[in-house]
């Protein structure tokens, strides 16, 4: 499935949207209105009063720091698997965007909602944990859960700006199937390939991300023009963008916008994204504003397999039916 053409966007900002209304349950049309004009015209957007508590995210950058600390055999002892869980490698080859394979100069950490394997959805399975991980295993599990909570919210408040009812994208995306994943950017004093910077200009797979970045900066989002314009860390917020999965549904009414990381700042940089898949037979196609029926479309967990596969060679990934 090719993702639908959107509108090249033309903006200088990203805007800032206060989402304790909706957090408290009020659907309030002045946020849902600000939301339905960022989501089309930028695709980006940063949210405050978001109701994740802030010692969630401190316990996770403290238990970050001490894995990705650690010698390099012992994290490669927990390598990312063929789920998508476990330890992404510093400076992994990726196929993220569309050129020929690039080098990332970041690690991670991937979990994911703990289930056993399945053989009717391949996406699912155990998490994976380094030995002497249950300050990592506690701080993220314990943040995925805070930030699960808060892509609910967001699905219903994207359901209303797409004039849907509001479990619309509740009811493509649970059961849940968000992965969580931190992120260590070393940094990169002056980077002279797009191919060798902190991750490659990409869009996001999935249906949303929800970013916690911290104080040093290196996101950017790439404008109408082909200009890239920062996204830099505002205290108290999140930076919510759009992935390809919602572009697709809404059949190219909302936009999912190219962005990369570079870490100029001379110091390490720390990242926290949330990805909001679909559930595992949720069909991928255009499903709004006169789209035409596709009964070939992949169900979600073939889509992500593929784009896994050709993102991320060094998990292994299975190969989709």
């Amino acid at each position: 499935m090719a993702i639908p053409v959107s509108r090249r966007l033309d903006f200088t900002e990203i805007p800032v949207i206060d989402l304790c209304e909706l957090v408290t349950g009020n659907d309030d049309p002045v946020t849902i209105d600000a939301l339905r004009a960022a989501c089309r015209d930028v695709g980006f957007v940063y949210i405050k009063n978001h109701g994740v508590a802030e010692g969630l995210i401190d316990d996770v950058l403290a238990a970050s720091r001490e894995f990705f600390a650690r010698p390099m055999d012992e994290k490669k002892a927990v390598q990312v698997d063929e789920r998508m869980r476990g330890y992404l490698p510093l400076r992994y080859r990726s196929y993220e965007g569309e050129d020929n394979a690039a080098q990332s100069n970041q690690e991670g950490y991937w979990m994911g909602p703990d289930r056993p394997l399945n053989p009717q959805n391949r996406l699912d399975g155990p998490n994976v944990w380094p030995e002497n991980g249950e300050a990592l295993r506690n701080a993220m599990e314990a943040y995925h859960e805070a930030a699960n909570a808060l892509s609910g919210v967001l699905a219903r408040a994207f359901s209303l700006a797409l004039g849907q009812e509001a479990d619309f994208l509740p009811n493509l995306l649970n059961p849940v199937t968000q992965l969580l994943k931190v992120n260590h950017y070393p940094p990169q004093d002056n980077p002279t390939e797009v191919s060798d910077i902190g991750v490659v200009p990409h869009s996001d797979e999935g249906s949303f991300t929800i970013l916690w970045q911290d104080e040093n900066g290196g996101l950017e989002i790439e404008s109408k023009s082909g200009e890239w314009v920062e996204a830099p860390p505002i205290p108290g917020t999140y930076v919510v963008n759009l992935g390809n999965m919602m572009q697709i549904w809404s059949n190219g009414e909302f936009s999912s916008t190219p962005h990369r990381v570079i870490n100029r700042s001379g110091t390490d940089r720390y990242s926290i994204p949330l990805f909001s898949y679909a559930r595992s037979d949720a069909p991928i196609k255009p499903i709004l504003n006169g789209a035409v029926d596709d009964p070939d479309a992949d169900s979600c967990e073939v889509y992500q397999l593929k784009a896994w596969r050709r993102i991320f060679p060094i998990a292994n990934i299975l190969e989709p039916a």
